[in-house]
């Protein structure tokens, strides 16, 4: 079965949960309207399969740090997770 990835990204007023779409100008997304706490893997889970997929047999939450000015180490650090991800069976929850 494919897989594609999924990744969840913060600002530091809202977190975003997205699946990577390539080639589509919209991609399905969910968000929490909250700087914190960092969403659950319980509310992860719940918002993949509300957007009709669920994390690949196996796969891990991975996170890593970026910045809006990779140049200035000053600036607030941006977190992103991914993780890999099918389509569930019967599409959306």
């Amino acid at each position: 079965m494919k897989t594609l990835t999924a990744q969840m990204s913060s600002d530091g007023r809202t977190w975003r949960l997205y699946v990577v779409l390539f080639g589509e100008s919209g991609w399905p997304t969910v968000r929490w309207e909250r700087p914190g706490p960092v969403p659950t893997v319980a509310e992860r889970r719940r918002a993949l399969a509300e957007l009709g997929y669920e994390v690949a047999p196996g796969a891990g939450w991975s996170w890593s740090e970026d910045s809006r000015d990779p140049d200035d180490d000053s600036t607030p650090v941006l977190l992103i997770a991914a993780v890999e991800v099918r389509e569930r069976e019967g599409g959306a929850a």
